[in-house]
């Protein structure tokens, strides 16, 4: 399937979730990330769920990464250029829903993606490659490319992983792993 097949199916099967299935299943993500050996790590960068378009929930994860003292950081987007711009999450952290029901924090500290160790990516679909399909607007692409090439890139999916998403292009970065809640895709080693 492309990208546009593959984004309709996907939001499809996400919209007839209820949320306590978004719930348990999120947790159940959070569970196998525990399984990676990624935590010696220092900055993890996370999306904060649009609750609308039935995303993961995140704030599991956040748990996770506060109870190991982990530097999170969190993204602001900026819809004239599709780039984000990424600042520390602390207690003093003011998030605000954007227009597209995005939990964004107002202002902060900036973080350059050079220091971002993990980041932990959303998508709608995935393949059997490591290949990924979101929104379509190329946010997260922009932002990866950024990143230096260690930095571990994770997908969170409530479903597996389709065959083969037939148009990627040479600007997509790959995952390195999805995490899903029955199991954990490992790209790392093609």
């Amino acid at each position: 399937m492309n990208k546009n097949e593959l984004r309709a199916k996907y939001k499809a099967l996400r919209s007839k979730l209820e949320d306590d299935q978004i719930d348990d299943l999120s947790l159940d993500i959070s569970n196998h990330l525990l399984q990676l050996d990624i935590w010696e790590k220092s900055f993890y960068h996370i999306f904060l769920s649009i609750q609308k378009q039935k995303e993961i929930n995140t704030e599991f994860i956040l748990h996770i990464l506060q109870g190991k003292d982990k530097n999170i950081v969190v993204s602001k987007s900026d819809f004239k250029d599709n780039s984000l711009e990424h600042m520390l999450l602390t207690d003093n952290t003011i998030l605000k829903v954007n227009q597209w029901g995005i939990p964004e924090p107002v202002d902060g500290i900036p973080i350059p993606e050079s220091k971002i160790d993990v980041v932990f990516v959303p998508l709608l679909a995935f393949d059997q490659l490591g290949n990924r399909v979101g929104y379509g607007k190329g946010f997260y692409d922009k932002f990866l490319s950024k990143c230096r090439t260690e930095t571990i890139k994770i997908g969170l999916s409530f479903f597996s992983a389709e065959e083969e998403i037939e148009d990627v292009l040479p600007t997509d970065i790959a995952l390195d792993f999805c995490v899903t809640p029955q199991k954990i895709y490992d790209f790392s080693k093609k």
